[in-house]
């Protein structure tokens, strides 16, 4: 078997170099999706079949709304009645995957993407990446960021501002930042 592509590294959390030709194409591509998305009305069969043109998996009734940001969207995966309002940013340079009856809150960022920490490493360009899956009935708080390798479990609320670094288990409120658990939910 040969060397692994870039994309391969990236899906894989192998070191990548994010100015490779394939992936570069896929960025332009989704910048030009970005466009016609953001720019279409309140038509939600429109919109849904241009979530259908990009993202890797689509539930039913799905309601994103503009204007929303991603770098790949064929590395998202939604379940049915899936929301996010206004701003959201999905970084998607691994999957990020969430499951039925997510709902995000205005400018939630999802960051599956992350840079060496030591700079002689940083400026050479390489990145990671590391997937994000949220689990069904989640509630992300409005202008809460999500990290690279996080899990949220299902039935869990993430309060707004939050940035979630760690995994956070099912059926909790989860609050803060760095995001820790104050409370169970029943």
């Amino acid at each position: 078997m040969g060397e692994k592509t870039e994309l391969e590294k990236m899906l894989a959390g192998d070191l990548y170099d994010a100015s490779d030709k394939q992936l570069m194409d896929m960025r332009v591509k989704a910048r030009g999706w970005m466009q016609r998305y953001n720019q279409t009305g309140y038509d939600k069969q429109a919109r849904e079949k241009l979530l259908q043109e990009i993202f890797g998996k689509l539930g039913k009734n799905p309601d994103i709304q503009t204007p929303f940001f991603c770098d790949y969207g064929c590395h998202i995966e939604v379940g049915d009645n899936f929301y996010a309002n206004f701003n959201c940013v999905f970084l998607d340079c691994s999957y990020i995957k969430m499951g039925n009856n997510v709902f995000l809150g205005p400018n939630v960022q999802l960051y599956g993407a992350y840079h060496p920490v030591i700079a002689s490493e940083r400026i050479k360009g390489p990145e990671y990446a590391s997937p994000i899956i949220i689990g069904n009935n989640a509630w992300i708080g409005g202008s809460s960021i999500i990290m690279h390798g996080v899990t949220i479990g299902e039935n869990t609320t993430i309060g707004a501002g939050s940035v979630v670094t760690k995994d956070i288990p099912a059926n909790v409120l989860a609050v803060g930042n760095p995001c820790r658990v104050i409370r169970k939910l029943e």
